[in-house]
């Protein structure tokens, strides 16, 4: 059997081919885009990490054609705002089930499962990772979300996860090479 290799190691063929069909990217929030780690302030305020990598990824992937969403379970108005900022259009939070969430997506975008990647790190993201043509776990998941994803990131969440797997996806749907803009 031959490898594909892409800028973060070697991928199965079948896992590249699933990559080449992908239109939509769905991605949860804490843990993925962030370290899973939420700063509380004394006045009730809430802090959470992005980074620039998983930022200029985004747009990229936005920029070559793949949709990106994202389904959150806590709702958060620092999350619209970043996601706003990185042109995300679908923000969907307050999800403790996510699933009618992501088939609400393939059902707007008349996409396939096979057509969607879905990136995740827990538990609550296991039905999502099950559905979706390509299910992706951050590398430190929850070991059943490793067990069930088609892909593990060679990064953790928080640190360029998302940028990854939008690299990836854009190397083998071979538009990487159009990725331009700045880091955000």
């Amino acid at each position: 059997m031959t490898t594909t290799a892409t800028l973060y190691g070697k991928i199965s063929p079948k896992l590249a081919e699933a990559l080449q069909a992908i239109k939509l990217l769905v991605c949860d929030i804490d843990g993925v885009f962030s370290d899973g780690r939420i700063y509380l302030g004394n006045h009730g305020e809430e802090l959470k990490a992005f980074h620039t990598k998983d930022g200029f990824g985004v747009k990229a992937l936005i920029a070559s054609g793949v949709n990106v969403a994202v389904i959150t379970g806590r709702q958060s108005s620092i999350v619209q705002n970043r996601m706003q900022a990185l042109n995300v259009t679908d923000i969907i939070q307050g999800q403790e089930d996510k699933l009618p969430a992501l088939t609400t997506l393939a059902q707007q975008y008349q996409l396939q499962a096979q057509q969607i990647a879905y990136i995740g790190d827990d538990i609550p993201d296991l039905a999502c990772i099950n559905y979706a043509g390509v299910g992706v776990a951050v590398q430190d998941a929850h070991p059943i979300i490793c067990q069930q994803a088609d892909y593990i990131t060679t990064i953790n969440g928080g640190f360029g996860a998302v940028r990854e797997i939008c690299d990836i996806i854009m190397q083998v749907q071979n538009t990487l090479h159009k990725a331009s803009g700045a880091s955000i």
